[in-house]
């Protein structure tokens, strides 16, 4: 099961990415531009998301992915980290990186 130091790990091997603080957490920058951030429980981080991506992902598997009210009207998508193996999380990561840079 993949934790907030698999997050660190594979964020950080991404080419081009920071990482600092954001509202107290750990986050994940390319470029200057957030794409993915661990949230006060350590079994959930927030990512970049497509909005349409965001839909299908949320709407299928609510149990892995799913938006609250203050991430409604933003391109960000939670992942629940118990939820998702080491490789969906890669590759989830990489798109909310290349999504970022838009």
């Amino acid at each position: 099961m993949p934790t907030a130091a698999t997050v660190h790990e594979i964020a950080l091997a991404l080419p081009d990415v920071q990482t600092k603080p954001c509202y107290g957490t750990q986050a994940y920058y390319v470029r200057r531009r957030l794409f993915a951030r661990m949230l006060e429980d350590d079994d959930l981080v927030v990512i970049k998301a497509d909005p349409d991506r965001r839909e299908v992902l949320t709407s299928a598997q609510p149990e892995k992915f799913f938006v609250t009210d203050h991430y409604r009207n933003h391109p960000m998508m939670i992942v629940r980290l118990s939820s998702v193996d080491r490789s969906e999380l890669q590759e989830l990561l990489q798109e909310a990186r290349e999504y970022a840079l838009g």
